[in-house]
């Protein structure tokens, strides 16, 4: 009989070692499938077939194992004030208490913020980026009128001078992105923003905001779409898009050809240093 106890005793111990082991692994795949953005990058694995978060249907392509574009800033956002969403309704700005910048072109570079921006743009204007990058320029359309608060933040940081000489870090082939506002994935502007808007479908040309798995939790991060591949992130459609390349697409595909892979989980970088120079922001 004793030995019999032993036995049995034995068993349980080892069944229940093997569902610990389950339970750090299923775990470490939550941990990496977060997200694409600052903070804890979420791994896209079969990214095609998941519909999280951003609604619609699922999308049945062959399965990826990369991570998706990120923020890496904690989502530490100060305002409890809502954005509106709803359809039909207009959204509106969720101001921070960082004052807004010059609009001249005089403004000393400022990297490190303690809260989001005022309102400092009018969502009635347009407004348009251009980036002068290593590379060639780019030159963005931005949507103020659909994402305000997004195209509100992305000006500031501009103005602030936020982006000069920051870089292209990030290159995934297979998902037609690439990554900047930063120097890697893990930088942080020091506060979070406001989603709106969504759910969102990618399409070559786009200029999106990164960000963690969590809700509010961009920063200073983009990507940029740069062909068709961006698609799989549709099931998600959570990173806002708040722009549309007018000129340069041809840069920014020459910047992803420059792909290398890496082991960092991210899906690649540049062979050489992408510089983006400056950032000037046009408005009418």
């Amino acid at each position: 009989m004793g030995t019999d106890k032993r036995e049995r005793q034995k068993a349980n111990r080892e069944r229940a070692r093997q569902e610990r082991i389950r339970k750090q692994q299923r775990s470490k795949l939550t941990k990496r499938g977060l997200i694409f953005g600052v903070g804890i990058p979420v791994l896209v694995i079969a990214l095609f077939a998941i519909s999280q978060l951003g609604g619609g249907s699922e999308t049945t392509a062959p399965a990826v194992t990369t991570a998706a574009p990120t923020e890496t800033s904690a989502p530490t956002d100060s305002s409890n004030a809502p954005v509106t969403t709803v359809a039909g309704k207009p959204l509106t700005i969720v101001e921070g208490t960082t004052d807004c910048p010059k609009t001249d072109g005089s403004q000393k570079r400022v990297d490190t913020f303690s809260d989001s921006m005022k309102k400092c743009i009018d969502p009635a204007k347009s407004y348009t980026a251009t980036f002068n990058t290593s590379e060639g320029t780019v030159v963005v359309a931005l949507n103020a009128k659909a994402v305000p608060g997004t195209v509100n933040n992305f000006v500031s940081l501009s103005r602030y001078k936020y982006y000069d000489g920051t870089t292209i870090f990030r290159t995934d082939p297979s998902i037609d992105i690439i990554q900047g506002g930063g120097f890697s994935a893990s930088d942080s502007i020091g506060y979070t923003i406001k989603d709106e808007g969504g759910p969102y479908s990618y399409s070559e040309g786009d200029l999106v905001m990164a960000r963690t798995g969590a809700p509010d939790s961009a920063g200073a991060q983009y990507f940029f779409v740069t062909g068709p591949k961006a698609s799989a992130l549709d099931g998600q459609g959570t990173y806002v898009t708040f722009g549309k390349v007018t000129q340069g697409l041809d840069v920014l595909k020459k910047i992803i050809g420059l792909h290398e892979a890496t082991t960092d989980g991210l899906g690649g970088k540049p062979s050489r240093t992408v510089t983006v120079k400056t950032i000037t922001i046009a408005e009418k």
